[in-house]
């Protein structure tokens, strides 16, 4: 890092120590959790590290732009996680891993991995969302500042905590308000809290981790509900990221996010992360349980 250049925080640097797996054997990898008290490991956490260990059984010259994960089991934070990759095709063009999360001798999560060899092709995109830019809205500090008396305890605790993403959304009334006639979206300016290094791989595990942060809590925004509720059960099923375009994600993104269907106690949401000069960048897709509980009880 040059002088004078910007230091992460902490959390950033807690989330870049997370992602550096320890290599075991040939295609075996462990990660760890940061111990900040949740009652299971952050889905994104997993996304990310099994990232990395695809990524480090292929060519650099070759760059991730698709994953497809299935959540299996709830991570458990006070073990490590094993990543089990298996080397399933190396082509012309394209590469492709499967890496398979374990905790006590279960898979708890499984992804496929698609790699490509950089070619030219055809070219359009999905047009951004006319929005404020991130420097017109508040920070979560100011936020927080303005409403701490107003949010629940769980929601007061989780946004004190120092953060390696740096959120601001565009529409906070959509965490005030319990109108259920509000469309269901929403869009979250989003950046890591600090410079990264000039590694394409580690932008790319560094979005997917921050991908699964607010996806499907668009979900619950037509039903006048937040994911700190304690009457509701939430978790990741599924999540997919297709990487369309090189980007930085120490530079902010805006992360477009809707939710086209909610049924069988499971929500199905979309999303969309745009450059600062509106280049489409990366898309996602993810379904999750939403399911009503009968007795609340308290995040953590």
């Amino acid at each position: 890092m040059s002088a004078g250049q910007e230091q992460p925080c902490r959390a950033l640097a807690g989330l870049l120590d997370i992602l550096n797996l320890e290599p075991l054997e040939l295609n075996l990898f462990r990660g760890f959790t940061p111990q900040v008290g949740w009652r299971r490991v952050y889905g994104g956490q997993v996304l990310g590290q099994a990232l990395v260990a695809a990524g480090r059984t292929v060519a650099e010259a070759r760059s991730i732009h698709s994953l497809h994960g299935d959540f299996l089991l709830a991570g458990d934070p006070s073990h490590p996680i094993l990543y089990e990759v298996e080397r399933t095709r190396d082509g012309g063009s394209f590469t492709t891993r499967r890496v398979k999360a374990i905790q006590h001798g279960q898979a708890i999560f499984t992804m496929s991995v698609s790699f490509h060899k950089d070619e030219e092709g055809y070219e359009h995109a999905l047009t951004m969302p006319d929005v404020p830019p991130p420097e017109a809205l508040p920070s979560v500090k100011e936020l927080m500042a303005q409403l701490i008396d107003t949010l629940p305890e769980n929601m007061r605790s989780y946004w004190q905590r120092e953060n390696p993403i740096e959120l601001r959304p565009v529409d906070v009334s959509r965490y005030l308000s319990r109108d259920p006639q509000r469309p269901v979206q929403q869009h979250i300016w989003l950046k890591a809290n600090g410079p990264l290094p000039d590694d394409a791989r580690l932008h790319q595990c560094v979005l997917a981790y921050a991908s699964d942060f607010t996806l499907l809590d668009t979900a619950l925004i037509g039903h006048g509900k937040l994911l700190f509720d304690t009457d509701i059960q939430l978790a990741s099923l599924d999540h997919a990221v297709w990487f369309h375009r090189a980007f930085r994600v120490d530079d902010w993104l805006l992360y477009a996010q809707d939710s086209p269907n909610a049924s069988g106690a499971r929500g199905f949401c979309r999303g969309s992360f745009f450059t600062r000069d509106g280049r489409l960048v990366a898309s996602t897709a993810q379904e999750g349980l939403i399911r009503k509980r009968q007795t609340a009880f308290l995040i953590k």
